[in-house]
């Protein structure tokens, strides 16, 4: 049975997209204007004032976030599957060039300190992903540029950091909200002025050159990126294995109490380098005024002291007692950027386990368990379909699959958690329905802020970008609140995993009946029926943790019940 979206909800993003990769299969550089009226002419939601001469400020600031922040420098990207790439086309140690990383992106990227990036790319995703950001980028800084040139010649940009006359007239020349130009201050910080004047001198005109877009490469580089992984950890390809999509750091907290065991040195960070919200926060939760749950509020000081010059050492310190538990991190080299960790299960010391696990039985049970956890930091779009079909090539059994990301939610707000037992994948145009291991009382006692949403339905999109109106409306008429980008690959994987066949495309795929664990459960970080009401205009920062721990938590508890069950039955 074949289910399709309306082509008239698709036609503008098809239209994007075939011109895309027509220009890529160019051997030379490609550049950036040429794709600005059709990605104009998608009506991107994220991007809803493309046509304007006003500057759309989400938009840009959506772009900056997931750009390396050398971009204003950049005149060429490059893009390749790994360093071997780069080689072959006679781009050499491209990674001896700087390391240079996104706020909001993780993909591994190096700047040559003149005007060349290049960056490794999973799989076709990366190329959807970074190409309408590198876009957007554009379009937004020549507005701005143009804006710039009509600013009468004796008004001083140095004055906007001391006046707020000048900044508020800067923020009428530019037709910029005073917030939206505060939030570009806050993201470039110290550098600031530094960019208003690199907008002003000269206009954006990004090139792009692919390498190769070979679907043998893709499939190379996840090979490699798992025999990384396999020559770290060999017992992976011994033991049964529990498969986690997630973050490289709330599985890790929840387990080990490392944060815990330095609620002093934390105190003292708070105290040294906090800001003041958060002060009054943590007197709130003193106070019992304030609903936060503590282990929380720690968990978050460590992420920021562990981001703070004079207190990096705390990353150190974690990492070598994750190691005296048996917990392995693997980072990813001269691939994409995709850390791995392996946790022994039978190694989890109970005592140091967040009071929320232990709140439900007596685990001491998982001294006898011979299985493994395998957590990813989670991929984008179709590398997860490569990246999971690349595990379960190689580790038997698998016992559980459980994805945990982010997602845009159509009747939600930021921070609620939506768990869908239907994902329509708009790469294989299958409608896969599936029983979901998770409900709502899984992940709501946990859950402070946020609502829970069961039983919904979930769209995986082509890119963030790649969504306008027409489509989401189709989708929510249709019910589908849930929108993401890993749901579906993973999904596709997941039929191959237990079927002789490869995923078909077009149709209602049934995935009840599977021999193993299943479980996804999203976060809600935009909401794109809300204009400017993304990641660009904001982000979901310290109350991000309540979502992002309820569903670890629900995460390792559906773990530590699944192998009770295994082990009773080992036992009989």
């Amino acid at each position: 049975m074949e289910r399709t979206v309306p082509k008239t909800a698709t036609e503008e993003i098809d239209l994007y997209l075939r011109t895309v990769y027509s220009l890529l299969r160019s051997t030379t550089e490609i550049q950036i204007r040429t794709l600005e009226e059709v990605h104009a002419g998608m009506n991107s939601l994220l991007h809803p004032d493309a046509r304007n001469d006003s500057p759309d400020a989400a938009a840009f600031i959506y772009s900056i976030l997931r750009l390396p922040d050398c971009m204003s420098k950049v005149r060429l990207i490059i893009l390749g599957q790994s360093s071997a790439v780069f080689d072959q086309h006679g781009i050499c140690d491209v990674e001896s060039w700087q390391p240079v990383t996104a706020k909001a992106r993780r993909r591994r990227c190096y700047f040559d300190g003149k005007d060349r990036l290049g960056c490794f790319i999973a799989s076709r995703t990366d190329i959807e992903d970074v190409l309408p950001s590198l876009t957007a980028y554009q379009i937004e800084w020549n507005k701005l540029h143009l804006l710039m040139q009509k600013i009468p010649t004796d008004f001083k940009i140095d004055d906007i950091l001391i006046s707020n006359e000048a900044f508020s007239s800067l923020a009428a020349h530019l037709n910029l909200a005073e917030e939206d130009l505060l939030r570009l201050r806050i993201i470039w910080e110290d550098e600031f002025i530094d960019y208003l004047k690199l907008i002003k001198d000269h206009k954006c005109a990004f090139r792009v050159n692919l390498l190769t877009g070979s679907l043998t490469e893709y499939w190379r580089a996840t090979r490699a990126w798992w025999e990384n992984i396999e020559r770290s950890y060999p017992d992976l390809l011994k033991n049964p294995v529990y498969f986690v999509s997630s973050n490289t750091h709330s599985i890790t907290n929840l387990l080990t109490g490392f944060a815990f065991r330095k609620k002093d040195i934390l105190m003292a960070f708070l105290e040294k380098e906090g800001d003041e919200k958060l002060k009054d926060e943590w007197e709130q939760i003193k106070n019992s005024e304030s609903q936060t749950n503590l282990e929380n509020f720690l968990y978050y000081l460590l992420k920021k002291a562990q981001q703070t010059p004079g207190w990096t050492y705390l990353k150190k310190e974690q990492r070598a007692y994750e190691k005296e538990l048996g917990i392995i991190r693997i980072a990813s080299k001269h691939y994409f950027d995709v850390d791995a960790q392996v946790i022994p299960i039978n190694r989890i010391n109970v005592e140091e386990l967040d009071p929320r696990l232990l709140n439900h039985s007596d685990l001491a049970y998982l001294k006898n368990s011979n299985a493994l956890i395998l957590n990813i930091d989670y991929p984008l779009g179709l590398a997860a379909y490569n990246i999971l079909t690349k595990v379960a090539e190689h580790v038997s059994p698998v016992l559980g699959v459980y994805i945990m990301g982010k997602a845009a939610t159509l009747n939600g707000v930021l921070g609620d958690v939506m768990i869908p037992n239907v994902v329509h994948d708009e790469h294989s145009k299958n409608t896969y329905m599936f029983k979901n291991a998770f409900s709502a009382k899984d992940v709501s006692e946990d859950l402070i802020y946020g609502t829970v949403m069961d039983n919904q339905k979930a769209v995986t999109v082509l890119g963030t970008f790649l969504q306008n109106g027409k489509l989401a409306e189709v989708f929510y008429r249709e019910g589908y609140s849930d929108i993401e980008m890993e749901a579906g690959p993973v999904l596709s994987a997941i039929y191959e995993m237990y079927r002789p066949t490869r995923h078909p495309v077009n149709e209602i795929v049934n995935l009840y009946g599977l021999p193993f664990d299943l479980g996804v459960v999203h976060y809600a970080s935009d909401t794109p029926l809300s204009k400017g009401k993304n990641l660009g205009a904001g982000t979901l920062s310290y109350l991000g943790m309540d979502s992002t721990y309820a569903a670890s938590l629900a995460i390792l508890r559906r773990i530590f019940k699944m192998e009770k069950r295994r082990l009773i039955n080992n036992d009989k």
